[in-house]
This record gives C-alpha cells, structure tokens and sequence, in this order.
C-alpha cells in the first residue's frame, strides 16, 4: 500500500472536523470559526462559509446531499444547503462537541458538553436530553434506528431515535480513558453492526450493538483524535498524537501509514466511494492523499494466489473456479505458489502451506512451515523444498527451515523471475535482468546458465513447454522469440506487455498489450481480439488474465490459427489446434477440409467428435473400398462431394472416372430430375421413362400427387395414377384415365370402377363396367347402391343375375319394414322360405320384447304369405293353409293380449273395465290348449278376477282366483291377489245377467265360464268378436248352397228385391232451405216374414255345429247392407256374415278382414292413420 499525495493546503487556525459531500466532489472543513469548502478534484477553495461567533469544532453532511450542519464553540448549530446558504439556526446550552446525520431519516444528532439534540426537518422544535457528561462524539447506524454517544467518562451511550438509552457501554478506564471517537462499520454485508472506538487509553476497540465487545482491546500507542471507516467498511483511518494517519483492517489489524504530519491529526476522512484520504491537522494542513493498493499475488499453471483486505490470502483454481481463503491477521506482503506449495511472507515470519492431496483439484492447505525472521525482498518464489528471495541483484535460496544455502549475484537488477519446473530440490528457475540478459538458474546449482543477451531490459519471459523456444518481452513493449539453441531470433512483435506459451501446443504463444490479445501460431500473421489485462497463462483454449485485482480464465477459441494451418493443407497440425478449443463449426470446417483433403484420418477423428455419423460411415466404406483395391482418388472425391452437397462437382467426377449411372442416380435419388435429363440429354428412352417414374415418385412423397399422377401417366404407370387419385378422392382424374384406357386393360379399369363406386359415383363405375364387360360387378355395384330400377332393368336381360338382384332387394325390404314389397321380392327371386323365415324371426324378437302388437301384425303379415304359398304350390297346400289359420289365430291371441300386458305392467290404464273384461274371457276361453310363448295366464287371470269383481260377475271372479292359486305367481301382485281371493268369498256366488253373452242364431244366455270355448252352448254357432272391445258382434256365418258361385250369391244380394209390406219409416220432407228425414210411427212394421230368420231355427240339444246355409231365394231377400263378406283369396272360401241388427253399425277392414264396431273403427283409424290389427294405410284403396 503507497500513499501518493494529491494536493495539500494550509490554513492559519487548526482543522477540528471535516466532511465530505456525499457525492465526493466537495470538501466542508471546520477551521477556526469558518467553515471552508474545497473542490476535491485539485485541492481549489471554493467559498469560504461565515455564521458562527467562536471556533467550529464539527461539522457533517447529510447522506441524501442536500444539506450540512455545523456546530461551534457559541452553542449554535447551523443548517447549510447544498448551495452553500445557511437556512436554520438553534442553539444549546454548552458549546457544540459533535453533529451527525440519521443516514436514513436524515434527523440530526447535535452533542453539546451538557446535552444532546434531535432536530428534522419536520419538527420545528429540537427535542433535547440531558447528559451524564460531556458528549465528545457521536455516530449512527446504518438502518438510523440507533445513536451511539461518546463521553469523557468513558462511557458510551447507544440512543434511539427518540433519545431514550438502550445500551451502556463502560470502557475499563473509565475517565482516564475518554472517548474520543465512535464510528459504526457502514458495511452492509455484516450480520451485525459493528462500533469501532477509540480512547484515549490509547485503545482501539469493537463492540456490537448488544454493547458485548468483539475480541479484545488493541493497543495504539498514541492518542487517537478520530476514526473513521473506507466506504464499504473494508478498512479504518485512525489518526492523533503520533502525528500521521494509520490503515488498520475492519479487525483492527494495523496495515501501515498513510502520510506523516508535522503536528497532531485532529480529523482525517475518506472520500466515498474511492481510496482518497484527506487529513486535517491542528497546525491547519489539509493533506489530500491517493492510497495506491499494490497487487501481490502468485500464479503457477491453474492455480492463483493473490492478496484481499490485505491481510487474507485467496487461492483460486482457474478451471474449477473454486476458492479458498486464508486469514493470516497480518499484513501480506509477498505470495508465491509452486504446485502443492504456498509461500506467504508477513511483515515478521513467512509460512509455507502445502495441500492436504496430490489431487489436481484438491484447494485445502495446510501450514508445513514457519519461517520466523524479517525479510526484506523485492520477489518471492516458492519451490518444492525452497524458497527464493530476490533483493535487487541478488538472489538466495533458503530452506523451508529458514537456513541459507546458496546465494547468486547477478549483474544487474533482476527485473523477472520465474520457476519453470523440475524434480523436487533441483528446479530450474528462469530470470531476466534489467541488462537485457536472460539466465537459468537451478536451485542446486551454484552457476547460473546464460540463456542469451539482448539489448533491451526484460520485462516479462516464458518458456516453450518442450525448452526449445523463448519469449520476451522488453522495456520497449516489443516481444522476441528465440531458439534457445542456436540463439536465433525466429521473430518480434510490437504492442506486448506480457507474454505466455501455450503448456499444449509448442508451437503457439500469446501476448496482450494495448488493449488486445494476440495469438500466434508457429510463423502464421497474428490473430487479434479484444481483452483488457494481463496475459498470465496460456493452457490449451483458456487464457489467464489479470485484469486490476482480479484474474480469470478467458476461454478462446483457437479458429484463426487452426484456419491458418488449413489453408496450408496442414491437416494434422490443424488437428492438434483444434484439440485446444475450437467450436464445433470449426471443428466440422476442418472435417470437410480434410476430407475434401483426402486426409481420411484427421477427417475421422474431427467428425467424432463433431458426432457426425453419415460422415464417418461415408469415410469407412471408402476405407473399405480402398482395402479392396481401389485406388480412383476421382471416385472417392466424387462421393465426398456429393455429401456434401457439391451435386454438379460430384456429377463432373463421376463422369470424368466412368461412372455415369452413379451419378443419374444421385441426382434422382436426390429429385433433382431436370439436372438429370440434362446429364443424361437425349439417351435411352427406356432410362427417359425411369426418370420420370422416379420423379412421380418423388412428387408423390413429398405430397404433390396431382403432379405425381400428371407424370406416372406420362410414363405409362396407369396403376400408380389411379391409385393415388382414388385415395385422394379425384374423380374428374379418374374419369380421363378410364375414358382413355383401352378395354383389354382390364385390370386398371375395375380399379377405376372399385373408387368411382367407393367415391360415391356409381354413373361413372357402371360405364367402366360396362366398358369391360363385367355384368356382375355391375349387378352388385347396383344392389350395393340400391339402384334398384337399373337393377331389375339389367334383370330383365340377364334372367341369370335374378337370384343376385332379387334376394338382397327383398332383405333390404324386410329390414325396412316393407314386407310386403319384401315378400314379392323374395318370391320373384323364387325364395318364399327366405320371406317366411325372416318374418318368424322378426315375430319371434317382438314377443320376446314384449311388443305383442308387432307380433300380432307380424303373425297377420305370415299367415297372408302362407295363404300366398298355398295358391302359387298346390304341393303345399295343406300345409301353408294349416300354418294360415294357426297363424291367424296366434295374430288374434296377441292382438288381445297386448292391452292386458299393458294394463298388468303399466301405472296407469285407459282401457274400459268392459273391455278389458271381455278380453280376458277371450283369451281364457282361447287358450284351452298349449299358451303361445309370451302370453301369461296369470296376467290373463289376474285381469279377469279384478275386472269380473268390478262389474259384478262374482261366480267367474272366484273361479279365477281359485285357478290363480295353482299357477305361480310373482311376488308384485302376490299379495293384491291374496286380497282379492279373501274378500270375493263375501260376495254373492253368481254373475251379473248383463254380463252374460246372447247368441244371435239360436237366442241362447251363454254361461260366463264357457267349457266349449268362444262358441254358443247351444247351437254351437262361434261367436265373431270385434277386434277392438272384443264384444260378442251381432253376426251369424251363412253359407251357400252347393251350386251357387260367389260371384252369383254377390249379384243376388246385390239385386236388393223388394219385400212385401217393407216400407222404410223414413219420409223425406224437402224445404226451401233445408232437407229432413221425418219417421212415420203409423207405417206398418208388423208381418216381417225374413226368410234367412226362418233358417236360425234351431233345435236345442244337438251336440254337432249345423251350419246355416242359404238358397238363390234367401241371397235375393238380403240386403246387401246387412251382408259382410270376407273374400279370401284362393284357395280359401269366401265368408258370408249377416247382420242381425242392422241399426247397429259393424265396419269390416278390406285387408285383414276383422269386425269392429263402427264408431270404435273410425277412431281408432283416426289415432293411428291405418288399420290397428293390419296396419293398413287409410288412403290405400286396395283391399
């Protein structure tokens, strides 16, 4: 550390307190009863400042720079701004000893001998508290939350904001030590904060704000006048009676003078933010001094050692970056590192620490020696068992013990030393001399080894690292290179002020200077990059510089040298470059240079490392090749460059060795087919047509298929272009490629056909069809399309495609519920059993789903086609009329069937009691025989129990109970039926008369509970029912007399003949307005004598059914109003049906044949819009 002084000034009267502007360029001293104000750059007073009466003793500048205080003998203190005017003045009791400013609230603190002042700006009083005694300093913290005092007694005071004492700190001396002068450490790093105090027990001491003392009194030897703390608290300024100002560190460790006085320090600052010092002394002096930190460090390959907060040494480890610091407590004045050594010289003792490992990144150190005795060196070197002490001329060479064993005298002033290796206790030292000479010195040897002389003092010198080649650099800033064995200069370059060979490359140094780095390779131009500093190290890519106190390691590049030895086609020493640090472009540059080259295995090892496999595999197969015999250089560059993407130059090669066909395939395996037709000009056609089906592709692989299409056609590919175009759905492309083809190409064209008909152009598929011939892919494509017309058209023509039209038509009728187009269907393509089978299946699904009405049509639906069976095969006859009426009779059972189901599952019923009575007794008086698979009794029981019950047929309601406990019965209507069998015993035991059926031939009262079933107990003439409330209709079967066609028995009835004394009761009466039909009760309605009554007549007992059969004579008296006739197509009988009570209205449906009641007909056809037993659309007109 050197103190250089900047400028000095004198006053008359003595310099109690100064302070700095917080910027740093003004300067306010206390002198006398003035304040005066400097300018800091040159030392030039700016203004004398007037307003104090007596002698200012302090004075203190605000943290944020906009004001100043000063405080004086007269008890005043006054508020100066940044402009020099006083703006505020107050006074205390006692004169002024100390003024501070809170850093933070900007609050200041005035000290008198008595008291102690608070005053803000805000505040327009100044709040004061007494003191014990007399106030002779006074400092904040850095947060401003706390005021320490210093007093006479030897006592200090730490205050808060509000005056009020937190903390008491009593010094051992008591009033024989005073307090002279506190300052807090303004580091924010601390944890805590830190007091510094000096007394004038002649004690520096530091304490925390808990008041607990921090380690233990240091001795002065002086009398200390002030303190005061480097801006970020690195160090302390004390001056006082030793006349001078001393440095210590933040721990008090005294580092050295900053500049002798000729009388007592009275105040002594540093200036922010800077290594400025100013002093200020009691015979009015005003020094101003720069403090010049030297640098002292030590660097050997990747491990540098260098000096912080002068008394801690830092070892940092270039590479890995890592750091270790070593507290030494004194002052370090010299560092020398050798391998696993370090030597630190303290002003009284040297240490020698040695690592713990021999691991190369091992940073712990361990103290192997002392050497305790005062040295004084200019350099200090280090090795494994010694260490050198240079002293101008001379240099010795001691033990680690401290015991001198060979000393040399050199010539001249040894400018630069440095150890250069070799085996432990015998290294070899490199030292150049003011004279320009250049020795080698080994440490066991007395005689040192001139290397070589030159002209110029030696400022800086390395060595190569195989101890061929010299660099210096001299006084004249000019680096030279020698061969250190025939002394010969190999070359000189200007601008250095240091230089370093590269410990991996021979052949490379570098040397920075004027603000660049220089890289030089073997005799090459030098290449140049920014970088400020000093070179230091070359090892490998990283270059180590010191740059003012810091070093690092700069990571170059070696390109610009590497693309030197390239351009020389010099492969290998490019290699051994680029193995120093190169970027992978640079690495893949040299790759290709010597590949190009032909230097196949430099190229080898630069592509592994570039990882570049397609390269490494292309130069194995050359290799190969090569092992193989051949030797056309023309060939193997041809491939290289066609890697490369150097197509013409390859194409251009291949040719020149023979080898067109490779490179025709380059450039289409490349799709670079216009290159290609143009290299192969007008050859071949044959290799024309290969191009371009090449091309196409290519154009279809890189999702170009128009163009791919476009060019396979061209090529005669007409597979390739119909494929492509039906995948991308192109119709109008496939239909020029169908039009144009021939019809013997058979194959192409159905593939034309296959996507016209999957695109949905079945037009287009059926002309390609045609145009080849296949009907019976056109009869499918038809079929598939449901284009039925052209279907049966094509039919008609080719009766042998029947079968394949007919039955998938039928079976797309019966899936949409179009039977009987489906059963027509089915019996043009001859397959009746087909239409019976798919109509079973669909009954059968419907009873298993429980929808009885579809089973009934559906059972309806296959009767009719068994009656169709039966007409058009007389074999079958018998058979389908006997599957008609079973059929019929199924369609009936689960017609009924249905409400009861409805009414058993359902919530809710809207079927009248009456009809669902009737139903019941229907379905039991039917199913007397096996129970069809759906229908249940119990259901069918349960309902007519219930329903019998509630319209009064008590006898038939405990006839169905008692049937119901033989069946099993489901737990939900277990206990309703339970009930219902308890609760009818207390009904009477017989039916209600309105219940019981009539018989409309013989006049009879059927019994409820009929044994025969659904016929009269006495005639045995079966009832007809109406298909909706299933009430006994008033109709009786006739049949004709043998002889008598249906055509005729129609005619007959037809002819309406008029009865004797049948006269309607009906009279028409016309008006104007209006027509009436008006009933004469006088008209004759006696003596009807209807000759179909006199045939009801019918003996009561027989046990066989006597059918009523009628003449010309009876069919000619009948009205054709009261006749309902079933005309059965054959080979059924038509049936006849007279109604008794023709007032009562009885509709019969044309399709299906079944009875209803009129006005039940027409609303249920109003509800549905068809038949509800058939189905039968009402505008249908057929029957």
């Amino acid at each position: 550390m050197r103190a250089v002084l900047t400028w000095r000034d004198k006053v008359e009267q003595c310099i109690y307190d100064l302070a700095f502007k917080p910027d740093g360029t003004q300067l306010i001293l206390a002198a006398g009863n003035r304040l005066l104000v400097y300018d800091t750059s040159d030392g030039t007073l700016l203004q004398p400042l007037k307003g104090h009466k007596d002698t200012v003793y302090c004075v203190a500048y605000a943290k944020d720079g906009k004001r100043f205080a000063s405080g004086s003998a007269d008890k005043s203190i006054i508020i100066w701004t940044s402009k020099l005017e006083g703006i505020l003045k107050y006074t205390h009791n006692d004169s002024i000893q100390c003024v501070s400013y809170n850093p933070v609230t900007h609050q200041l603190a005035s000290c008198s001998s008595s008291d102690f002042g608070l005053w803000s700006p805000e505040q327009k009083s100044v709040s004061k508290h007494k003191s014990s005694s007399k106030i002779t300093c006074c400092s904040w913290t850095n947060d401003g939350q706390y005021l320490a005092l210093g007093m006479s007694n030897g006592v200090i005071s730490i205050r808060n904001k509000n005056g009020e004492e937190k903390v008491k700190i009593e010094r051992p001396g008591g009033s024989l030590s005073p307090i002279w002068s506190i300052c807090w450490n303004p580091s924010r790093e601390e944890h805590n904060d830190i007091l510094a105090v000096a007394d004038w027990g002649q004690k520096l001491s530091f304490y925390q704000l808990s008041g607990k003392q921090i380690g233990k009194d240091r001795p002065l030897n002086f009398d200390p006048c002030c303190i005061s703390y480097f801006t970020k608290g690195e160090y302390i300024l004390v001056g006082g009676s030793d006349k001078q100002v001393s440095l210590f560190t933040k721990d008090g460790v005294r580092l050295g003078t900053v500049g002798e006085q000729n009388s007592w320090v009275w105040t002594c600052r540093v200036k922010p933010d800077s290594n400025y010092v100013v002093v200020g002394c009691q015979d009015g002096t005003i020094s101003f001094y720069q403090l010049i930190f030297s640098t002292v460090h030590g660097l050997y390959k990747d491990r540098y050692a260098y000096r912080d907060s002068m008394t801690d040494v830092i070892v940092q480890h270039l590479i890995t970056e890592q750091k270790v610091r070593i507290k030494c407590r004194e002052l370090v004045k010299k560092i020398a590192i050798y391998k696993n050594r370090l030597a630190i010289q303290l002003p009284e003792k040297i240490l020698i620490y040695e690592l713990y490992s021999d691991d190369s990144a091992d940073m712990h150190y361990r103290v192997k020696e002392k050497i305790v005795k005062k040295f004084e060196c200019n350099l200090l070197v280090v090795c494994a068992d010694h260490i050198i002490l240079c002293q101008e001329k001379r240099l010795q060479c001691l033990s680690f013990s401290g015991v001198k064993e060979r000393e040399w005298q050199m010539e001249s002033l040894i400018r630069y030393i440095k150890v250069i290796g070799g085996p432990a206790g015998r290294e070899g030292l490199l030292v150049g001399l003011k004279n320009g000479q250049i020795l080698k010195i080994f440490v066991d040897n007395l005689f040192a080894i001139v290397l070589l002389k030159q002209a110029t003092a030696v400022r800086c010198l390395d060595m190569s690292a195989s101890r061929n080649k010299l660099a210096v650099v001299d006084e004249n800033d000019t680096c030279l290179v020698y061969d250190i064995h025939t002394k010969e200069l190999l070359f000189q370059e200007p601008n250095a002020n240091s230089v370093a060979w590269n410990t991996q490359c021979e052949d490379m140094l570098c040397f920075s200077g004027g603000g660049y780095l220089n890289i030089k390779a073997s005799t090459f131009p030098v290449h140049q990059q920014k970088l400020q500093g000093f070179v230091v190290g070359y090892n490998g890519s990283k270059i180590f510089c010191l740059h003012v106190f810091s070093m690092s390691a700069v990571e170059v590049p070696q390109s610009a040298p590497m693309y030197q030895y390239l351009d020389r086609k010099m492969f290998r020493e490019a290699y051994q470059i680029a193995c120093l640090g190169v970027t992978d472009t640079d690495w893949r540059e040299l790759a290709m240079e010597a590949l190009e080259g032909l230097e196949f295995e430099t190229a080898k090892k630069a592509f592994t490392r570039v990882q570049d496999l397609r390269y490494l595999e292309l130069i194995s197969s050359i290799e190969e090749r090569k092992k193989r015999g051949e030797s056309n250089n023309d060939l193997f560059l041809a491939d290289v460059f066609s890697y490369q993407g150097k197509f013409h130059e390859a194409a251009k090669l291949y040719k020149r060795s023979g080898h067109e066909n490779l490179a025709l395939d380059m450039y289409t395996d490349l799709c670079m087919f216009e290159y290609a037709k143009d290299f192969l000009g007008s050859g071949d056609p044959k290799e024309t047509k290969m191009l371009i089906t090449k091309q196409a592709d290519w154009a279809r692989n890189i999702n170009e298929p128009k163009a791919a299409v476009e060019m396979y056609i061209s090529a005669g590919e007409h597979t390739k272009a119909i494929e492509i175009s039906g995948s991308h759905g192109w119709v109008d492309m496939l239909i020029d490629i169908a039009r144009k083809l021939d019809k013997a190409e058979r194959e192409p064209l159905l593939m034309c056909a296959r996507y016209f008909k999957k695109l949905d152009s079945p037009g287009y598929a059926a002309e390609t069809y045609l145009k080849v011939g296949d009907l019976k892919s056109l009869v499918q494509l038809y079929v598939d399309t449901k284009r039925w017309d052209e279907a049966f058209a094509l039919g008609e023509k080719h009766p042998e495609f029947k079968d394949d039209i007919y039955v998938p038509y039928a079976q797309w009728l019966a899936e949409n519920d179009r039977f009987e187009e489906a059963q027509k269907a089915f019996h043009k393509a001859g397959r009746q059993g087909e239409a019976v089978r798919v109509l079973e299946q669909l009954t059968h699904n419907a009873v298993v789903e429980s929808r009885f009405n579809d089973a009934a049509y559906y059972y309806w639906m296959l009767s009719m086609q068994c009656l169709d069976m039966a007409q058009a095969d007389p074999a079958q006859k018998d058979v389908m009329l006997d599957k008609f009426h079973h059929f019929q009779h199924l369609a009936e059972l689960y017609h009924g069937y249905q409400t009861i189901h409805r009414y058993t599952e359902e919530p809710f019923s809207f079927d009248l009691p009456e009809t669902l009575f009737n139903i019941s007794k229907f379905l039991l008086h039917s199913l007397t025989k096996a129970t069809p698979l759906g229908i249940s009794k119990v259901n069918t029981l349960f309902t007519l129990a219930k329903q019998s019950k509630a319209l009064g047929a008590y006898k038939l309601a405990r006839h169905a109970y008692d049937k119901l406990r033989g069946l099993q019965i489901p737990a939900r209507i277990q206990k309703s039926i339970e009930l219902g069998t308890l609760t009818i015993r207390s009904k009477p035991f017989h039916d209600s008369e309105e219940l019981v059926p009539l018989c409309y031939r013989c006049s009879t009262n059927n019994p409820l509970l009929n044994n025969l079933g659904n016929v009269c107990i006495n005639c045995r003439q079966p009832f007809i029912f109406s298909a909706s409330s299933y009430e006994v209709l008033h109709l009786v079967e006739f049949y004709l007399e043998e002889g008598i066609t249906d055509e005729e028995a129609v005619a007959l009835i037809d002819l309406e003949a008029p009865r004797h004394k049948r006269e309607s009761k009906w009279q028409e009466v016309a008006s104007n307005n209006s027509q009436m039909l008006k009933l004469d009760e006088t008209m004759d309605s006696l003596g009807d004598d209807d000759p179909f009554t006199a045939k009801l007549s019918f003996e009561q007992g027989g046990s066989e059914f006597v059918p009523v059969v009628v003449n010309r004579s009876v069919l000619r008296s009948m009205s054709r109003r009261d006749v309902l006739i079933k005309r059965w197509p054959p080979p059924l009988q038509w049936q006849y049906f007279r109604s008794l009570l023709p007032d009562a209205s009885i509709t019969m449906c044309p399709s299906c044949f079944q009875m209803f009641h009129s006005e039940d007909y027409e609303l249920l056809v109003l509800q549905h819009a068809c038949c509800p037993y058939c189905r039968r659309r009402i505008d249908d007109t057929g029957p």
